[in-house]
């Protein structure tokens, strides 16, 4: 969904109750609730890999920094995950197992 939720009201007619019963209503679609159970279990520990530790508070005063900090740890365990994985270099190239 390339809108968000306040934009889409904005430029809808309906009232924001009218979105969000829609909303639901799509959520209750046996697709989407496929798809939901498929993702959220990797969503939810990405999340936690993320905060572990005493990542769960911000360490600096300022937008830029804590930003530049946040794709550190990001990139981090990314890493960790891909290695974890089996990345390895065969041939001057990265691989995977």
């Amino acid at each position: 969904m390339g809108k968000t939720i306040n934009s889409a009201v904005r430029n809808s007619r309906s009232s924001p109750h009218a979105l969000l019963q829609a909303h639901r209503a799509a959520a209750r679609d046996e697709g989407f609730q496929t798809d939901y159970r498929q993702h959220r279990p990797m969503v939810e520990r990405s999340i936690a890999w993320l905060t572990s530790g005493n990542n769960r508070r911000l360490r600096y005063l300022g937008v830029a920094k804590n930003d530049a900090w946040f794709r550190l740890r990001a990139g981090a365990v990314n890493l960790k995950r891909l290695l974890n994985l089996g990345l390895t270099v065969r041939n001057e190239a990265w691989a995977l197992g």
